[in-house]
Formats: structure tokens, C-alpha cells, sequence
């Protein structure tokens, strides 16, 4: 341990040191100002700009195409108007288009809007190049919003909610939009008569190839973007509020069950429950959330995934809105030591999130009346029972170093009575100029083990041990390189985070080349990449040697097509297997309404059950279909097949998820999921009693009606059901008729 300590020290000095070097780094001198006007004026949000002041709004055309061409001429006109009036941020564009019938675009649920014509705002609202939010609005008004952070390339994070207004109008000559988004939405420094803001304004125009447009034309030589962004100034007198949000929740549900299969139902009674969600801004920069009785029910299934053949735990990302709502400011560099969804029924909850200069910090406490938590080895992983009610705290710091490095400080605490675990991390980023970029992550482990979980999932009574990451690379327009390190130790475990595999040490680098070619062309870039990756267990046994590489292909109708192979060389319970695997992945875009992908992967792979290298054959097809304004569909299909070496089939596997939706209006819709998971096992070619019969199925209608974010109403209906060797159809065990109101309440 105290040679852990040493060893952050020095790495907190090092970095500590280059802050000079740093300080340097100054991207641009041609950056453009622009003063935001002030307007004691509203609008009407209803995508007609008639309102007479707009004409003194400060214009900012949009004059460059981002993609596919780098700083290219924009195939079509643009224009964004923004004002203020002391409460609010307006937004206007005005998007041109000769043929709007060829535009994309429906009434969308929230975050639905990706592959449509949309015009987006991007805010830097601290001026420190590296967070910001996003506001993206479709040509009918349909919203997505998301908080983005650039301190190693673009990461976008499309969980967060804010509420805000928006709508669009199709015109004869193009679509026009308006935005109007409170200051209390945001996040910004305190304390400043006047702000200045980094800012984007882009349009995304989807035709046979994807157009993106922007204010200020990005450099891909330079890997971050934020730190390209032209300068907003004003904000002046920005209006204090105490931006407080109160939103009582009610939901009611009822849930059947069958004892016995087949047989009769059994009707749960009625659970009436009564939430409160507060949500309270200390300050322009600080947000404290809390939370009573919270509903944490999920509205909306999650997609499934085969979990055939696998040795390791399948991730779900997290759809919780207490858990989402500044998420980002726990989120290290290359370790994942916050994954809420292992506190599954919490009943209070309470969050403190804020920035203040260059100091970031959050700190989230909650209970959990159903503890799960993650038991890794270097061979597979799963999650275990705790049996107890546990108290869960985290926290983070960070500091911002000079132009564009970090520094940061994590911790994680999980306890019971005669159970605990605790993790500390330092973690960071460094920039040595505008392409080359290290990453690095050091953490330390302690726990000690419940009775249950010793006696249950044979663990020893404590466990201490650490983890440490390296990754550096180079990211320039035409090429990009990279490396990196990790060493995981064996008794390392993360009970409020994710980490599926420990007991190992890797070294790995790589790199590819890209080569952009014209819009018009029928390629219009292509790209290689290659990766070469060895792991080792703690004591030195080599559990795995990996080569891969793959051919990339962009072109016209939105194509992509890519061809990869990888020859992997693994130790499976003490053996090893020669793996080759070969796979093609092809979408495209048919028509503006009609999107199609396919992936085919053929193999010789490990068949864990039995311990043999078997042949693999996998195919994963998805259709998006926008049958009109009001009609989507969204079907996938997953097919495996695993052969023995004599040829004799092991098993196939059948998965589907099909999803649609019916858009009344803009906040009203009717959504149907039906999800279907058939695995036909062959008995005589395993070593031990298997069922060939393995049919899960799952169903779930939900009426929806959403004026904002949080004020919401919801009635639905949702069942499971399974089939195996003892039943001679699928047979539904479970059921579930539910209703949620929430009302946000802004002070």
C-alpha cells in the first residue's frame, strides 16, 4: 500500500509539473467573437419566426462542410440567430433545401432524432474546452439533447435530459426551427458580470452521403474539437434564480405470477407507491439531487443480448433519471468505478454535482434494499447476491490543466454490516500538443466479504489488491496510432463499478490510415486498421495473443461495407485453442426512410461448455424503417450456430426484438416490444444434462404522453414467458399492469 502511495505522488507531480507546458498549448489565434445580443423580448415557440425583434438577433451563418469533405463548401444555405433576454438563450435557423421532399424526418420520441435533418447548437457554456451540451432539433421539432465531454476525442452522452422548448416548420424552401432554452437547463461559472461561452451552430443534411455543416469548419489534424470552437460573449447580468425543481411521482402496479407452469395466475395486489425527486441549484454551477421513495421501475425494455457461449456478464446501460442527471462528472479516464445499475432498489438517494474554475466535484450516498454486485476472474464473470441492504457513497474530483489535461481523484464505498468495499483512484489526461494524448489510471481495492458470500460463492474473507491503465495515442487526419497497458490484480474488485475481467496484464498497440475522397464519388473515404494485443494472468501464465485488422469502406446511399479477420491464440481452463474468425458488416440507406445493416461472422471458436474449439457461424440483421411521420419499425435479429469438430451441431440460437411505435404527436405515443430468444440445444453432444428446449419471450405495450423531460404519464402492460424440455409450448409466468405520473415543478 505505501508503495502505491509513492507511486501516485509521482505521478501527481509529473503531471503537476507539465502544467507550464501546457499553458502553451494555444490551438488558434483566428477564432471569431461574437457579441450575443440582449433582448427583453420572448417568443412564441412554434417554429414562424414573425416575432419582428429576430431581426436584431446576432446572425451567425453557417459556411462550412465538416463531412465528408474537410472545410468543403456547404451544398446548401444556412443561417442561426441567437439572443437572450436575462432567463433564456433563443435560437433560430433557418435551413434551406431545394428538394424538401427528400428531407428526413418524423415526429420522434426524445434522443430518437440521430439519422434525421436536424440543426444542432453546441455550448461550451465554462469556456473550458472541455465539456459542453447539445441541442439537436429535427425539421418537425422532435428533440435530443446531450452532454459531451472532449477531454480525449468527442464523447457523447445522450442520457442526460434537460427541459427546454423547441419546434419546426417545413416551408416550401426548407424547414425552419426555434429553440428556447432557460439558463437554469445549464451549467455555467458563477459570479461573472460578463460570460463568454465557446459555441457551435451545425446542420446535419441527409442525402445519398451525410452532410454536416458548421460555423467554423473543424481541422482534423487537431483531435479535440471543443478547443476549435468560435467565442460567444455577453450573458451580461445573467438573472439569479434559485432554480429549484420539485417533482412528485406517483406510480401504481400490479404483478402476476404463476406458482406453477403451465397453471393458474396468481394476482399480486396493488403497489401504490409515492416518489419526491428535488433538484435544487445552489448555485449556476452546483446541483444538488435527492430523492425519497424513488420510482426506479424502467419504463422500456432492454435489448437483448444471446448469452449463449459466453463466460462473461452482459452490460446494460444505465436508464435511471436520478441516476443520469450529472453522471458524467463521476466518469474517470479509463476504469468504469460508478455503474449505478448495481444499486437496484434504493429508497433515498442524494447527489451534490457542480464546477467552480477549473474544479470539478460530485459526491452521490443512497441505500440499496437488493445489493448485486460483480464477481470477476480472468476466465469469466457474474453477478452475485449480497443478501443484505447495503449504503453506497461516491466521489470526484478533477482538476483542469492548463489548455487541455486533467487530474482526478475518485472513490467508491459499499457497506453492510460485516461487508464493505472501497476503491480510490487517481486518473488523468495529458496533452502533449494538438494530436498525441496520454491517458492514465491508478486504483486500489480493499474488501472484505460477508459470511454469505464466503459460504455462497466461495470468496475468502478479505481482498485487497490494485489496477493500473496506460493509453496513448496519436490521432491525426489521415492516420492514427495507438498503445496501451493494463494490469488488473487478481483480488481487484469495483462493487459500485464495472469491471467483468481482473487477474491479468496486458500490453496491446496498433493503428490505421484513412484516405478522404470527393462527395460525389462513389467512395467517398476508405481506411485501414490493425491491432496486435497479448495477455498474461498475474502469475505469469499467457492467457491470450490477438491479431486483427480490418477494411473500411464509405460511400454513396450512406454505405458503409468493412472486412476484418482476427486470429486469436486463448487459454481456456488450461488449454489452448488456435482461433481464426472472419467478418463482414454492411448498412446502408436504400431510401431517406429506410435504413438496413448486416453482420456475418463465420469462426472456429471455443465451445466453453465443453471445452472444445468448435466452428461458429453468426449473422446480426437490423431493418429501420420510418413508415411515415407516425409510423416507425425497429426489427433485429441475432443467429448463432456452434458445430463440434465432427461436424455435429452443439446448438442454434434465435433472438429477435422487434419494436413499434405510433406517433400520435410530438408528446404522444403508443410503443409495442416483443421480444423473442429460442435456443435449441443438442443433448447428445454435451457432457452434462442439458435442456434442448430454451425459449424465452417477452412483451411490452406502453402509452406514453410527455409534455417535457420529467412531466410524464405512462400506461402499460408487460409479460415474460419460457418454454423447455417439460413444457410443450411457451407458457407466460409473469405479468404486469403499470401506470407513472410525474409533474415537475419549476420554482
Amino acid at each position: 500500500m505505501q508503495y502505491f502511495i509513492t507511486i501516485k505522488k509521482q505521478i501527481y507531480l509529473f503531471f503537476l509539473s507539465s502544467t507550464l507546458l501546457l499553458s502553451s498549448f494555444n490551438t488558434f489565434a483566428d477564432k471569431q467573437h461574437f457579441s450575443l445580443t440582449r433582448l427583453d423580448q420572448s417568443i412564441t415557440v412554434d417554429g414562424v419566426m414573425d416575432e419582428p425583434h429576430w431581426i436584431n438577433a446576432t446572425h451567425i451563418p453557417i459556411v462550412y462542410q465538416d463531412e465528408p469533405n474537410e472545410k468543403g463548401t456547404p451544398p446548401v444555405k444556412t443561417d442561426a440567430y441567437l439572443y437572450e433576454d436575462g432567463s433564456s438563450l433563443y435560437v433560430a435557423f433557418i435551413a434551406q433545401d431545394p428538394d424538401p421532399s427528400q428531407m428526413r424526418a418524423s415526429l420522434r420520441d426524445r434522443d430518437t432524432l440521430w439519422e434525421d435533418d436536424a440543426v444542432i447548437l453546441v455550448i461550451d457554456t465554462f469556456n473550458d474546452e472541455r465539456t459542453g451540451y447539445e441541442f439537436h432539433v429535427n425539421p418537425l421539432g422532435a428533440q435530443g439533447d446531450i452532454r459531451m465531454t472532449d477531454t480525449d476525442g468527442w464523447s457523447s452522452d445522450t442520457s442526460w435530459d434537460a427541459i427546454w422548448d423547441s419546434a419546426g416548420q417545413i416551408t416550401d424552401q426548407g424547414y425552419v426551427v426555434e429553440m428556447r432554452i432557460p439558463f437554469k437547463a445549464l451549467r455555467f461559472s458563477e459570479n461573472k458580470k460578463e460570460l463568454t461561452w465557446g459555441f457551435s451552430v451545425m446542420r446535419n443534411y441527409q442525402r445519398d452521403v451525410f452532410y454536416q455543416l458548421s460555423n467554423m469548419g473543424f481541422d482534423r489534424n487537431i483531435k479535440c474539437s471543443l478547443c476549435q470552437f468560435d467565442k460567444l460573449i455577453g450573458f451580461n447580468d445573467i438573472e439569479s434564480s434559485k432554480n429549484v425543481q420539485i417533482t412528485p411521482t406517483l406510480t401504481a402496479l400490479r404483478n402476476d405470477s404463476k406458482p406453477q407452469v403451465p397453471g393458474d395466475w396468481d394476482n399480486g395486489d396493488l403497489d401504490t407507491e409515492i416518489g419526491l425527486d428535488l433538484r435544487w441549484g445552489l448555485t449556476n454551477d452546483a446541483v444538488i439531487n435527492a430523492t425519497i421513495n424513488p420510482d426506479f421501475s424502467q419504463i422500456e425494455t432492454d435489448s437483448l443480448e444471446l448469452d449463449v457461449n459466453t463466460t462473461f456478464s452482459i452490460y446494460y446501460a444505465e436508464k435511471r433519471p436520478f441516476f443520469l442527471d450529472g453522471a458524467s462528472y463521476f466518469k474517470s479516464s479509463l476504469f468504469e468505478l460508478l455503474y449505478t445499475r448495481t444499486i437496484a432498489e434504493p429508497t433515498l438517494g442524494a447527489k451534490l454535482t457542480g464546477k467552480t474554475g477549473d474544479h470539478s466535484y460530485a459526491l452521490m450516498l443512497a441505500d440499496d434494499d437488493n445489493s448485486n454486485i460483480l464477481l470477476p476472474t480472468n476466465q469469466g464473470s457474474g453477478f452475485a447476491s449480497l443478501n443484505d441492504k447495503t449504503n453506497a457513497a461516491a466521489a470526484r474530483y478533477q482538476f483542469d490543466m492548463g489548455e487541455q489535461g486533467i487530474i482526478g481523484l475518485t472513490s467508491t464505498h459499499r457497506e453492510s454490516d460485516d461487508y464493505h468495499n472501497t476503491v480510490f483512484s487517481i486518473d488523468g489526461s495529458y496533452w502533449f500538443n494538438q494530436s498525441d494524448t496520454l491517458l492514465y489510471q491508478a486504483s486500489t481495492a480493499d474488501t472484505r466479504n460477508s459470511e454469505f458470500l464466503i459460504e455462497n460463492y466461495n470468496t475468502s474473507e478479505t481482498q485487497s489488491d490494485q489496477a493500473y491503465a496506460l493509453e496513448l495515442t496519436r490521432d491525426k487526419r489521415d492516420y492514427k496510432l495507438f498503445s496501451y497497458y493494463e494490469n488488473i490484480g487478481q483480488d481487484y474488485r469495483t462493487d459500485l463499478g464495472y469491471q467483468a475481467k481482473v487477474d491479468y496484464e496486458k500490453v496491446g498497440f496498433g493503428g490505421g490510415q484513412t484516405w478522404y475522397r470527393d462527395e460525389a464519388d462513389l467512395l467517398t473515404s476508405w481506411s485501414y486498421e490493425a491491432e496486435w494485443d497479448k495477455t498474461w494472468a498475474q502469475n505469469g501464465d499467457l492467457l491470450e495473443e490477438e491479431y486483427e485488422g480490418f477494411l473500411s469502406f464509405k460511400g454513396q446511399k450512406q454505405s458503409i461495407f468493412e472486412i476484418g479477420l482476427v486470429h486469436r491464440y486463448e487459454n481456456y481452463n488450461d488449454n489452448f485453442y488456435n482461433q481464426n474468425i472472419g467478418y463482414i458488416y454492411t448498412g446502408f440507406k436504400p431510401t431517406k426512410d429506410l435504413k438496413l445493416s448486416l453482420y456475418i461472422e463465420y469462426a472456429s471458436r471455443i465451445d466453453y461448455a465443453n471445452e472444445q474449439l468448435g466452428d461458429a457461424f453468426d449473422t446480426q440483421t437490423q431493418v429501420v424503417w420510418d413508415i411515415n411521420d407516425h409510423w416507425q419499425m425497429d426489427l433485429k435479429h441475432n443467429y448463432s450456430q456452434l458445430d463440434a469438430p465432427d461436424g455435429e451441431r452443439i446448438f442454434t440460437a434465435n433472438l429477435i426484438d422487434f419494436r413499434l411505435y405510433y406517433k400520435f404527436s410530438m408528446r404522444s405515443m403508443l410503443k409495442l416490444i416483443l421480444q423473442f430468444e429460442d435456443i435449441d440445444r443438442n443433448e447428445d453432444a454435451y457432457f452434462y444434462q442439458v435442456s434442448q428446449i430454451n425459449k424465452d419471450y417477452g412483451s411490452q405495450l406502453v402509452y406514453s404522453y410527455k409534455i417535457n423531460a420529467q412531466t410524464l404519464f405512462y400506461l402499460g402492460y408487460s409479460d415474460k414467458g419460457y418454454q423447455d424440455d417439460s413444457l410443450k409450448s411457451v407458457e407466460r409466468d409473469q405479468r404486469t399492469f403499470f401506470t407513472k405520473v410525474s409533474y415537475a415543478w419549476q420554482l
